[in-house]
C-alpha cells in the first residue's frame, strides 16, 4: 500500500428503488443537491484524493452518468456563441482534462463484493479507493478519501471508513470491533456484517469511502456468496485481515449525509444550500415561515 492511490471504483449499477418513480429514468447518482449530482461530489472526491482513473461499475440500462461526463457539443457551442463564459466552465469541468472515465458492466446484481470485482480488469493489483455515492461526505478541508488515501499510505494498509451510528441501528451497516491507534484510527480485529444490535461488537459502522489494496480482488474471487447469494466486500476485507493482519477503520472528518434515502437528500440539500451566501438567507426565511 506505498504506492500512491490513483484508481477509485464507483459501484453505481444499483436501480434506486427508494425514490421511484424519478430512477425510473434518472440514475439515482444524478439526483441534484443543488445544482450537482451525487456523482460529481464523488468525482470531485476522487480527484482531490489523487486520482487519474475513475472506474464506474454500473448496469446495461444506465446510461445517464456515461452521458454526463461525455463532452456535449452543441450545449458548449450554444453557450460559447452567447459568451456565457463561467457556464461553459461549468459544463467542461466536471472531469479534468488529465482524469479518465471507464466504464464497466455489471452483469447482475450479485452485491457490492461483485461490484467492485468488476473493476479488477482496469485497476489491477495497486491500491485504490472505492466510492458509495450515496453517501455525500462534505468536508472544509481534506475531503474524506484524500485522508484515507494519506493513512493508508503511511501506514501500508488498507483503511475503512467508519462511523458512529445509533446502536438500534447496527443491523443495517458493516459493523466493527477496532482497537484504537489514535483519535481517528483504530486497527480493526473483526467485522460483522449488519449484527444485530445486542450482537453488534460496537457502533462503529462501515460507510462509504474504502481504500483497499490489489489483493482484495482475489480474495473476492476467493468469497463464498452469503444471504441473497451476493458477494460481500466485508468478508473479503476479513479475510485480508486475517491473512494480513492490518486494516484500519478510520473516523474521517466531515459530515456524511446518506442520500440513499430521502431524508438524507433533503439534509444534505439544506445544508448545500446554507453554504451559499445567496441561498443562506432563502433557506432561514423559509425555516422561520415553516
Amino acid at each position: 500500500m506505498s504506492k500512491p492511490l490513483r484508481k477509485v471504483v464507483f459501484p453505481v449499477a444499483g436501480l434506486g428503488t427508494r425514490f421511484l418513480p424519478a430512477t425510473k429514468v434518472v440514475a439515482k447518482e444524478m439526483l441534484p443537491v443543488l445544482d450537482r449530482p451525487l456523482i460529481q461530489y464523488a468525482v470531485d472526491e476522487a480527484v482531490e484524493a489523487g486520482a487519474d482513473t475513475l472506474v464506474f461499475v454500473t448496469n446495461r440500462y444506465k446510461h445517464a452518468i456515461a452521458d454526463y461526463f461525455d463532452k456535449a457539443y452543441e450545449l458548449e457551442a450554444k453557450l460559447q456563441e452567447k459568451g456565457k463564459d463561467e457556464l461553459l466552465k461549468l459544463v467542461q469541468g466536471t472531469l479534468p482534462k488529465h482524469v479518465r472515465a471507464i466504464f464497466v458492466t455489471q452483469p447482475e446484481a450479485l452485491g457490492l463484493g461483485h461490484a467492485v470485482l468488476c473493476a479488477k480488469p482496469v485497476v489491477g493489483d495497486e491500491p485504490f479507493g472505492v466510492i458509495l455515492p450515496d453517501d455525500l461526505i462534505w468536508h472544509t478541508a481534506k475531503g474524506a478519501l484524500r485522508q484515507m488515501a494519506e493513512l493508508g499510505q503511511a501506514e501500508e494498509a488498507g483503511v475503512i471508513a467508519v462511523e458512529e451510528v445509533p446502536a438500534d441501528e447496527t443491523d443495517k451497516y458493516g459493523v466493527v470491533d477496532a482497537t484504537p491507534v489514535d483519535e481517528r484510527s483504530a486497527r480493526i480485529r473483526h467485522m460483522v456484517e449488519k449484527p444485530k444490535p445486542a450482537e453488534a461488537p460496537s457502533n462503529l459502522a462501515v460507510v462509504g469511502r474504502y481504500v483497499l489494496p490489489g489483493r482484495i480482488f482475489e480474495l473476492l474471487e476467493a468469497t463464498t456468496p452469503g444471504a441473497g447469494g451476493e458477494i460481500q466486500l466485508t468478508d473479503a476485507i476479513e479475510a485480508l485481515l486475517k491473512e494480513q493482519g492490518k486494516v484500519l477503520a478510520y473516523r474521517f472528518e466531515g459530515t456524511r449525509f446518506d442520500c440513499g434515502n430521502k431524508a438524507g437528500l433533503v439534509r444534505a440539500t439544506m445544508h448545500m444550500a446554507m453554504q451559499d451566501p445567496k441561498l443562506a438567507p432563502v433557506v432561514r426565511e423559509f425555516a422561520g415561515k415553516l
